[in-house]
């Protein structure tokens, strides 16, 4: 199982989290995988350890695959979680409120940004 956070814009223009997982299905040699999602492109980032960013939307809904850092993310509802190497972010709270986060331990935050293609359905099923 892969542990995704899915962040998106509500009806009240706030970011919202939830946290859920990639459903993934049985496939060759005892693997499990998803189908094909639809990318736009993808791209790596690095930010030096103590790095925070302030309020902020996503630019545009992508997933954000974390390499390696733990980072504490904020909604202005005042919702906390924390995103470790191994964990995704389904960012899609590309309008209102925003997010802020900080990094929390002493290692750089290493990413992949993957954008995603229009429409593109995201397997993720919420931990609820």
């Amino acid at each position: 199982m892969i542990r995704c956070v899915r962040l998106w814009t509500g009806e009240d223009e706030n970011s919202h989290a939830e946290d859920g997982f990639i459903d993934l299905e049985p496939g060759a040699r005892g693997d499990f995988l998803t189908g094909r999602l639809g990318t736009s492109h993808a791209s790596f980032q690095e930010t030096r350890s103590g790095g925070t960013f302030e309020w902020h939307t996503a630019p545009v809904r992508q997933l954000v695959i974390t390499l390696s850092g733990t980072l504490d993310f904020q909604t202005r509802g005042g919702q906390h979680f924390t995103i470790r190497p191994g964990d995704i972010l389904l960012a899609e709270d590309t309008a209102g409120g925003g997010h802020t986060w900080k990094l929390v331990d002493d290692q750089p935050w290493r990413r992949v940004y993957v954008v995603l293609g229009h429409g593109v359905a995201v397997p993720f099923k919420s931990a609820k």
